[in-house]
């Protein structure tokens, strides 16, 4: 039986590299957009033309009111396409950026960091508990810049920090349940992320490649094959782990 994952934010960017990657390997998948409504059935249509199976649904990952509709309309979705009622793998990507230096930060623009990036990211996954498989992964990504300080991303790096701590109790709490949880930390990488600055800005893309040991700053290709990867079953033993995933930037 196939797996199924969850991916959220899956319309671009790293979330598609990740469903797509996923798909490649023998997976099904089910992402979420928040408004990019034809870019999401674009990447359903290339995991259906690899022969799995997909599915899109609207979310807004920062809004908590929307999560139980979504829930009855993803259980229904479930037994219709799948004949299940529990899906397999979460991967918890839906994001944004929010550049401000610190004593410019708004609390408009932190609300809206902490809604999607840690106060989505914990009730999304309470409020889909019960529809994850026992012996189920949950992933969530980070950030780098929970290691490293890059000035303009003192509220986005915070919710990321926490989001690594919030992972370590998820492993603790569900481990009866066999539920493995980790925690993805991508460095630089070439997306359309905090305005595309790191792929469109020749400048920054040099900085920070010679931050980094391999030379360059990453792809999403460096990315969604690595969490494919460890949501399979040669990585069932890998729990409450923060993992980084940046070429070594900045050691």
């Amino acid at each position: 039986m196939s797996k199924i994952t969850l991916v959220t934010g899956g319309s671009r960017g790293l979330g598609r590299n990740t469903a797509l990657s996923i798909a490649r390997r023998g997976g099904d998948v089910i992402l979420t957009y928040q408004s990019r409504s034809a870019d999401a059935e674009a990447v359903v249509a290339e995991i259906q033309a690899m022969g799995r199976k997909a599915v899109a649904f609207q979310l807004d990952s920062g809004k908590v009111a929307a999560f139980a509709p979504f829930a009855a309309q993803l259980r229904k979705t479930l037994r219709e396409t799948w004949s299940r009622d529990t899906f397999d793998h979460l991967v918890n990507n839906a994001g944004h950026g929010d550049y401000a230096l610190f004593a410019d930060t708004t609390e408009a623009q932190f609300d809206g960091l902490m809604n999607v990036h840690l106060k989505g990211v914990y009730f999304l996954t309470q409020t889909l508990l019960p529809l994850i498989a026992d012996g189920g992964r949950i992933v969530n990504l980070s950030s780098g810049l929970t290691r490293f300080a890059y000035p303009g991303y003192a509220a986005y790096a915070a919710m990321k920090g926490a989001v690594e701590v919030l992972t370590a109790y998820m492993a603790k709490e569900l481990g009866a349940r066999g539920i493995a949880v980790n925690t993805v930390a991508p460095g630089a990488i070439e997306t359309d992320f905090g305005g595309g600055a790191v792929r469109d800005n020749p400048e920054i893309n040099k900085v920070l490649a010679g931050m980094t040991a391999l030379g360059r700053v990453g792809l999403p290709d460096d990315i969604g094959p690595m969490i494919a990867n460890l949501l399979s079953d040669d990585n069932r033993w890998i729990n409450a782990q923060r993992i980084e995933v940046s070429g070594g930037q900045a050691i």
